[in-house]
């Protein structure tokens, strides 16, 4: 595997800005995915990458060479799309095997043999190998599909939402498979989603974008700890994080400047004497967790609590905040990073 690394990338369709200096490093081995809505660029990186569009400026390297100019054929990059992409006529093995017979490749029989082999005992359909494509099941396309890019070796896999067309329990098992595969190949991926869980589950490193533009880059519990600002708290997690005026929840250590706080649903406490005075609206037990929407002075709030609280909803109880989480925010959505003692301090935040 090898690094890829991209520096003042940019690429425009028309007036759209789809990409907007982009400056981005996956090391060799790494997971990166990139988070965002749809139009935030996360697509057109991938093709960027891969050489399926052509950069308005800026360089890509692959493994120290730059690729700027080269067609896709030889970037060695695999691409695994959002929709399975197979050939319906062909078998299981036909599919994974049909990359390893390109011109250039230079295998024989054995060698695909092999390769096609060992790939579908990691994706665990080893035994699905004689079936026709129409005959598998949704999530054993899938792996077909991500096997067929696996096989060929290549020097990073670029995962356009390989997931997103799966129900709930398919997609929680092969995000544990997919984990597994590359830690497994030390595989370098760069793979692009809308889904907040996916990016938390997966990443060594998650880069949030907005609009073309890398908003930040770190480590997924750095990006939910500590986002940049409004738009990087709102794209991950579950519940969403509350956002509220200063005054409601009575924090006295808010730093100059705050126009909004930010608390997670995990991080209000309820139940506690002197705390602020609250409604329960509604009541979602969902297993080990139960979420809780409160009203607080006209204002909604979410809670997130564990299995055992029992709470009914028109019930009145006290909230706070627990001691040192919130977040602040200034009137332009910007984070006010302040250390221990509550003093305002700059922050440095990855690009």
């Amino acid at each position: 595997m090898a690094e890829v690394a991209l520096q003042g990338i940019a690429k425009a369709f028309g007036d759209t800005m789809a990409v907007d200096d982009l400056d981005l490093t996956i090391h060799s081995g790494e997971f990166v995915v990139l988070l965002g809505p749809t139009g935030a660029g996360k697509t057109t990186t991938l093709r960027l990458i891969a050489g399926l569009e052509k950069a308005d400026s800026g360089s890509i390297s692959i493994d120290g060479t730059d690729v700027t100019a080269l067609p896709p054929m030889v970037r060695n990059v695999a691409f695994v799309f959002q929709q399975y992409s197979l050939y319906p006529h062909y078998s299981a093995y036909e599919n994974l095997a049909f990359p390893l017979k390109a011109p250039g490749q230079g295998l024989t029989k054995d060698q695909i043999d092999l390769r096609v082999q060992e790939i579908a005992k990691v994706l665990h359909i080893d035994g699905k190998l004689k079936n026709r494509a129409t005959q598998l099941s949704g999530g054993e396309m899938q792996r077909v599909a991500i096997g067929r890019a696996l096989v060929r070796e290549p020097t990073i896999f670029l995962m356009d939402e390989p997931l997103s067309s799966l129900d709930a329990k398919l997609r929680e098992e092969l995000r544990v498979e997919l984990k597994r595969i590359q830690r497994d190949l030390g595989a370098t991926i760069l793979y692009v989603t809308h889904d907040q869980l996916e990016a938390m589950t997966l990443a060594d490193r998650i880069g949030v974008l907005s609009e073309g533009r890398l908003v930040q880059l770190g480590t997924p519990r750095a990006i939910y700890e500590s986002p940049r600002n409004v738009y990087v708290a709102r794209r991950l997690g579950s519940p969403q994080i509350n956002l509220l005026e200063v005054a409601l929840l009575r924090l006295e250590s808010a730093p100059r400047g705050t126009a909004l706080v930010g608390v997670r649903p995990e991080d209000v406490r309820l139940r506690r004497e002197g705390g602020v005075a609250a409604t329960v609206l509604a009541v979602e037990h969902l297993g080990v967790e139960t979420v809780v929407l409160l009203e607080v002075e006209g204002t909604q709030v979410h809670a997130l609590l564990g299995a055992a609280d029992a709470l009914k909803v028109g019930e009145l109880v006290s909230i706070d905040v627990r001691d040192g989480a919130a977040i602040y925010f200034d009137a332009q959505g910007e984070r006010i990073a302040t250390d221990p003692t509550g003093d305002v301090r700059e922050a440095a935040y990855g690009t």
